[in-house]
């Protein structure tokens, strides 16, 4: 079935967005493998690998690198991209910089696929708001509309997700 989606798919990127702990990355992996897409990985959490604080100017820079490793050519399945910066900006510092609110505007994504947070809270240093998921989610769906973005919800189990995201492939990235 991948064959059947991917010979039909050209220069296509395809971004997961959503609050921490909601399955982006598990999500992002699988399918650039079932698609045998470039990924993209979120930079976020090599270049805070190496902090224990950050600032503002941090998220910028962050941004910055995110956008040009999304800018590549080809198939591309992203794990990470502007609007989460910016949801994330807004969240830890209540504004959000002209320079990321720049990139988002330029940035060019095919698809978003929106992660549900209805999955268990996963532990994780780099990960700062596990009481507020479902909130979080609000806002990134309101920005999605606000935006005009072409975008599906996943939800449920892994397997549900996945099959929402074949189903979302045939169906509204194919014609």
């Amino acid at each position: 079935m991948a064959k059947n989606i991917t010979a039909k798919m050209k220069d296509l990127r395809i971004a997961f967005t959503g609050p921490e702990s909601s399955g982006k990355t598990t999500l992002s992996k699988w399918l650039s493998v079932y698609l045998s897409f470039d990924f993209v990985n979120e930079y976020a959490r090599e270049y805070l690998s190496k902090r224990i604080d950050y600032s503002h100017y941090d998220l910028d820079k962050i941004a910055s690198e995110q956008f040009r490793r999304n800018e590549g050519s080809g198939n591309l399945v992203i794990d990470t991209e502007m609007l989460v910066m910016k949801v994330w900006s807004e969240e830890k510092y209540k504004s959000c910089s002209s320079q990321i609110l720049k990139l988002l505007e330029r940035q060019k994504i095919d698809f978003y696929f929106l992660c549900k947070p209805d999955i268990p809270w996963e532990n994780d240093p780099l990960r700062e708001n596990p009481l507020d998921r479902d909130r979080l989610f609000m806002k990134y769906e309101e920005n999605l509309n606000e935006q005009d973005f072409n975008y599906a919800v996943l939800k449920g189990s892994l397997e549900e997700r996945q099959k929402i995201i074949i189903e979302t492939l045939q169906t509204k990235l194919i014609r």
